[in-house]
């Protein structure tokens, strides 16, 4: 043990309000959490407190006492271990007292009165072994602790750190914002499952043989008007596009069904845009397939257009929009651009024009976010709508998400985003109806990577709102019911974090404000990547050992997974704001403990739309048209489809008509994880039900969740064991 400068007063002025409290201001510095809670003096408390500051890696503690007559004593450093820290405090004299222990950065603390109260303030790894996993139900718990007591220290100490407010059983429910539209819808089917579930299994039997119809009618319709070969595979394409981002998207808090329905809204966005751009064109005197109407009205009213199935969902859903994670907006942005890409080289493939050469889009397998085209005769690059309107989508989302933590300058991002997509989409249009940009644009297109670039732009997006997601959530996550099992890689974290605390205390206090955050930001880097790392595989495993555990099993986990996710990012969002709690923590309380249950303690959903999309690519590559001609924009791909339906015959216009139907049908509904799992069983029993059973959970686009359970179903055994049970 060595006796450092600091004294008792300079530690606890920084740390506590009081000999009993901590400072307010010091539990808000980076979002700490703080859990009091009750504990005997006796040495199991220190060998808890030593287990908490072992977790995060220090090499020693800083012990001190807080009362006021103490305050001139040296702050006595001791290396975590039980018997050093008991040796101090006997040291002391045998009269209770009210004492401090933190970590050298200050970056977490335990204040241990001489009563039974004990109040924790730090991150997540140094509260679990003071208090378990779940910090929520420990903070509840101490509140009705405190209530029936009728302590006032305890009653206080509720009240000061927020105790009595989730959940305690005299406290009434929150009062927050009311239900958006889709909520009350939610609910409102929710209730109809509940109280009608024969209706229900009915028309999900009918939903399903519907899709297979409509399914068997877009293979079919090719083959009655050859020129529709191509919708199947740019369907297809987008999918897949769509599935990469959402898997990448570890943070997302939407389902994959909401994205396809987004992509089908954003495919319906072709018309009004079309529209729209004929109008601007004919009310500033522009040829339509010129290259005024090409360049500068069709770019700026496209990527104005497609982000208009964000506004709609906004006003749908008003209230789980202020919940959206990061990343969540990239997926919503792309999902409306690549419906608008749909719509735009489905028509352009089928119409066969004659303006320019633009080549089909490239929906290769193996290719990191595809539907890129180019111009035959430049080779000028356009990365797709689905990439670039997810690059606006990408940067807006950290924008709103991440300003508030990092900075408003992160609303630079949006305009630079748009400023990149903007140029890239002119250069290609232009280049697709025959004229060379100016020079001033040349250059602009060069800096931005001349299109090629844009999608490596997007990953580096991508990652980083994952990285956001996480680090803002994480304090907020304290709220959300804990996952089954240790998190993994627990070495990894008590490194990043030692590493931070060494390095951190390092760091002058009087150089810049400027450099001494980014000095900060530099040593605390690993302990992000570590902490998200962690979350991201202890997921993994989850869903892993729920495969292994059978379909309703894994059905559940996606669903939780995804629930916990969004209820973390609601809470980190509003801060001490009201907030729109859906689900109610009690019920995904109840989802956790019934998962838990069943594993006996990702592979996400877009993986498995991803094993589908991947077959049906391989199994139906692209067909090779050549080059396709036509001028690359929504009205005038508009008007050459139109004149190609004017030349097919009447006799075969029915089909076109039918294939437009089974696309909107089957983007329109069966993508989500379905809640009944029908068994071989109650199919033997009852055949005619159990093949409704059968159709109703297992849709076109559900038969991808079904193989996954397949898979899952042959692991080995020792799947089980990437969980590990919680100490």
């Amino acid at each position: 043990m060595d006796e450092q400068a600091m004294i008792t007063r300079d530690l606890v002025l920084r740390v506590c309000a009081n000999a009993t409290e901590f400072d307010p201001g010091w539990t808000q510095a980076d979002r700490k959490i703080v859990v009091p809670f009750t504990a005997p003096r006796d040495t199991a408390l220190i060998a808890r407190i030593v287990a908490a500051g072992q977790a995060l890696g220090v090499d020693r503690l800083l012990l001190c006492r807080t009362r006021a007559e103490y305050a001139y004593e040296p702050v006595t450093e001791v290396r975590p271990d039980v018997a050093g820290v008991v040796q101090v405090i006997r040291g002391w004299g045998d009269e209770p007292t009210d004492l401090l222990v933190a970590a050298e950065d200050f970056s977490a603390a335990v204040l241990v009165t001489a009563t039974d109260l004990t109040v924790a303030a730090g991150p997540v790894d140094f509260l679990r072994p003071l208090i378990g996993p779940d910090t929520a139900e420990a903070r509840t718990r101490f509140g009705e602790e405190a209530r029936d007591q009728r302590d006032p220290e305890l009653l206080g100490a509720a009240q000061r750190y927020g105790c009595l407010e989730q959940g305690a059983r005299h406290a009434r429910s929150p009062r927050g914002p009311g239900a958006d539209i889709a909520e009350r819808l939610a609910v409102r089917v929710r209730t109809v499952r509940e109280k009608r579930p024969g209706a229900v299994a009915g028309f999900r039997a009918v939903r399903g043989a519907w899709g297979w119809a409509m399914l068997a009618a877009l293979l079919l319709a090719p083959v009655m008007v050859p020129g529709l070969s191509p919708l199947l595979p740019v369907v297809i394409g987008v999918l897949w596009l769509l599935t990469q981002m959402a898997w990448l998207a570890r943070s997302r808090t939407v389902g994959f069904a909401t994205l396809v329905r987004v992509l089908l809204l954003g495919a319906l966005m072709l018309w009004p845009i079309a529209l729209a751009e004929g109008a601007l064109a004919a009310l500033v005197g522009a040829e339509p397939g010129g290259w005024v109407a090409a360049t500068y009205i069709a770019v700026p009213v496209e990527e104005i257009g497609k982000l208009v199935p964000l506004v709609i969902v906004r006003l749908l859903a008003r209230r789980r929009f202020r919940r959206l994670a990061a990343v969540d907006y990239l997926l919503l942005a792309a999902a409306s651009g690549a419906g608008f890409q749909l719509a735009e080289e489905s028509l352009r493939a089928v119409s066969v024009a004659s303006a320019g050469a633009v080549l089909p889009a490239d929906f290769g397998l193996f290719t990191l976010f595809p539907g890129a085209t180019q111009v035959a005769d430049t080779g000028v690059y356009f990365s797709g709508h689905g990439v670039t309107t997810a690059l606006i989508g990408a940067a807006l989302g950290l924008a709103v998400v991440g300003w508030r933590g990092y900075g408003a300058w992160l609303w630079l991002l949006p305009v630079a985003a748009v400023w990149v997509a903007g140029v890239e989409h002119m250069v290609f249009n232009a280049a697709a109806g025959g004229t060379e940009p100016t020079a001033v644009t040349g250059v602009a297109h060069a800096l931005v990577g001349g299109g090629v670039a844009t999608r490596w732009i997007l990953l580096v997006l991508l990652v980083a709102a994952v990285l956001t997601d996480y680090a803002l959530a994480r304090p907020a996550a304290d709220g959300a019911p804990p996952l089954p099992g240790e998190p993994p890689l627990a070495g990894a974290r008590r490194w990043a974090y030692g590493r931070a605390i060494r390095s951190g205390v390092r760091v002058p206090g009087d150089i810049a404000p400027l450099f001494r955050r980014m000095a900060l930001a530099w040593v605390r880097l690993p302990v992000g990547l570590a902490q998200t790392c962690s979350a991201v595989l202890h997921e993994f495993a989850v869903m892993l050992v729920a495969a292994r555990s059978g379909f309703p099993a894994l059905a559940t986990a996606w669903r939780y997974l995804r629930e916990r996710r969004a209820y973390a990012m609601g809470a980190a969002r509003a801060g001490d704001k009201p907030w729109r709690r859906f689900p109610v923590r009690d019920d995904l309380s109840r989802t956790g403990r019934d998962l838990e249950s069943a594993l006996g303690i990702g592979t996400a959903t877009a993986t498995a739309v991803a094993m589908a999309a991947g077959w049906l690519m391989v199994a139906h590559p692209w067909p090779v048209h050549g080059a396709v001609d036509g001028t690359a924009y929504a009205a005038a791909v508009l008007g050459d489809v139109t004149r190609w339906y004017g030349g097919v015959p009447a006799s075969d216009r029915a089909w076109v008509w039918v294939a437009l139907v089974a696309v909107a049908s089957l983007l329109g509904s069966g993508w989500a994880v379905p809640d009944r799992h029908p068994s071989m069983g109650e199919f033997l029993r009852e055949p005619a039900r159990g093949a409704g059973r059968f159709l109703g959970a297992f849709a076109p686009g559900q038969v991808a969740y079904a193989a996954a359970g397949l898979v899952g179903a042959v692991l080995p055994r020792g799947t089980a064991r990437l969980l590990r049970p919680r100490a």
